[in-house]
C-alpha cells in the first residue's frame, strides 16, 4: 500500500494535475494506511487500473500522430463508421428492431417499472408499427436507409428492451432471420448483464462465427449505488463477470453509458474509461442523460428538477473521456438522439449533429485525441481482480 502512495506522490509531482488527477490527489492527502478506507481504496483503484498520462512530463506538447489520422479518417477518435469503413469498404448503417421482448426489471424478475429513464418510444423507429416481423422491419429500414443515406449494407441493430431476455431457440430464429435479410452484413444485439447465461453465449458465439457481431451490454454507470436509483436490477459485478464471459468467447463488447446522473461529478464518470480500458471492451456508446416524457425520470424533475449537463459541459466531458480512453476502443457513439416531441430536458440534446460537430471541433481546438493520455500498461488478464466487484463507490 506504502509503495502504491509513493508512486502517486510522485507522478503527481511531474503532471500538472487535470479534471481526473485532481479528486485522487485529495483523496491520498487526506488517507492514511488505516484512517478513512471509504476514501483510500478509491485512489488504489484508479492508480490499479491504469496510468493515465501517456508521457507524464508534459503531455500539452504532443501533436495528433499521422498514423492515426489515417486509420481514423481524419477523426480525432476511434469512430465506428470508420471501423465499417474498414471492414466492409463501403456504406454501411444500422436498422433499429423492436421486437416483443420485455426486460427483468420490468416483469418482476428482479425489479418492475423498468429504468427510470427508459421510454422505448425515444429510440423506436417511426415507422414501426407492433407485431411486425423481422423481415418486415428490415424491409422498411432498408429502403429508408438507402433512400437517405446512399447505404449498401446494413446491421440488424436488436434494439429495445432486453434482446437476450427468452429461450435461446426463439433467439436462434429470429437473429437467423435477420442475417438471411439481403444486405444484412452483421448483427448488433443490445441486452443486459445480467441476461445472458451460457448457451446464449455460445449461440452468439456460433453466430459470430459466421457474421459480424457485436454484443451490447448496457452499464449506464459503474456506481452501484446510481444504478439502484435508476432501477437497473443489478450492479456493476454482474457487468464485470459478462464481460469476462463473453471476451473468453472473442465477442465484441460495446458497453453503453449514461453521462450525467444525478450524484456523479464528472470526476466521477471519468474514473470509467479506466474501467473498459482493464476490462478490455472493444467499443462504447455515450449517451447524454435526457429526461423523455411519459417515464418515472421525468415525474421526479417535474417534481422537483435536478441539474442537467449543458451543451458546453458535456461536450468539455466527452473530450476529457476520450483522452483517457484505449484508443482501440470504438466508439460507436457519442451522444444520445431522440424526438423534439417527447424531449423534457434538456432542449439542446435534440441537436445530434450540432453536438456532434462541438466535439469535433473542441477535439481541435485543444489539440487532443481518444487515447491522448491513454498508457498502455493495463493486462487484460487481470480484468477478473477489479478492486470494487460490488460496484465503485460515490
Amino acid at each position: 500500500m506504502r509503495s502504491v502512495l509513493k508512486e502517486y506522490r510522485q507522478l503527481i509531482r511531474l503532471v500538472k494535475p487535470r479534471t481526473v488527477v485532481a479528486p485522487l490527489k485529495n483523496c491520498i492527502n487526506s488517507a492514511t494506511s488505516e484512517a478513512r478506507p471509504a476514501a483510500l481504496p478509491q485512489a488504489v483503484f484508479a492508480l490499479s487500473i491504469h496510468n493515465v498520462f501517456v508521457n507524464p512530463v508534459d503531455v500539452q506538447v504532443m501533436n495528433f500522430p499521422k498514423t492515426l489520422a489515417a486509420q481514423w479518417r481524419g477523426k480525432r477518435f476511434n469512430s465506428f463508421n470508420s471501423a465499417l469503413r474498414e471492414v466492409f469498404d463501403a456504406r454501411v448503417y444500422k436498422i433499429g428492431l423492436r421486437l416483443d421482448f420485455t426486460c427483468p426489471n420490468r416483469d418482476g424478475k428482479v425489479a418492475v417499472g423498468g429504468c427510470i429513464y427508459c421510454n422505448n418510444a425515444s429510440h423506436t423507429p417511426q415507422e414501426y408499427r407492433p407485431r411486425q416481423s423481422v423481415t418486415a422491419q428490415l424491409e422498411q429500414g432498408a429502403v429508408a436507409l438507402r433512400k437517405r443515406h446512399k447505404a449498401e449494407k446494413f446491421i440488424a441493430y436488436f434494439q429495445s428492451y432486453t434482446n437476450t431476455y427468452e429461450s435461446t431457440a426463439k433467439l436462434e430464429k429470429l437473429y437467423r432471420e435477420a442475417l438471411d435479410f439481403p444486405g444484412v452484413v452483421g448483427i448488433s444485439i443490445a441486452t443486459r448483464p445480467d441476461c445472458l447465461p451460457e448457451s446464449t453465449l455460445d449461440l452468439l458465439c456460433d453466430l459470430a462465427e459466421q457474421t459480424y457481431l457485436w454484443l451490447e451490454l448496457g452499464l449506464e454507470s459503474m456506481y452501484d449505488r446510481t444504478l439502484a436509483w435508476v432501477n437497473r436490477g443489478h450492479g456493476l459485478a454482474e457487468f464485470v463477470e459478462t464481460v469476462s464471459r463473453a471476451k473468453n468467447r472473442d465477442l465484441r463488447v460495446c458497453t453503453h453509458l449514461i453521462l450525467g446522473f444525478p450524484g456523479e461529478s464528472a470526476a466521477d464518470i471519468l474514473n470509467t474509461p479506466a474501467l473498459l480500458n482493464r476490462l478490455a471492451v472493444d467499443g462504447v456508446k455515450l449517451h447524454n442523460l435526457h429526461v423523455i416524457k411519459y417515464t418515472a425520470l421525468a415525474k421526479l424533475y417535474e417534481k422537483e428538477p435536478f441539474p442537467l449537463f449543458t451543451r458546453t459541459e458535456y461536450v468539455s466531458l466527452v473530450v476529457d473521456f476520450l483522452e483517457l480512453l484505449n484508443p482501440d476502443i470504438v466508439v460507436h457513439r457519442l451522444t444520445g438522439e431522440t424526438y423534439r416531441a417527447i424531449t423534457l430536458a434538456p432542449e439542446w440534446s435534440i441537436d445530434k449533429i450540432g453536438v456532434h460537430n462541438d466535439i469535433y471541433r473542441s477535439l481541435i481546438d485543444r489539440n487532443t485525441w481518444q487515447g491522448r493520455l491513454y498508457e498502455n500498461s493495463v493486462n487484460a488478464a487481470s480484468a477478473g481482480k477489479f478492486l470494487y466487484p460490488e460496484g465503485a463507490r460515490l
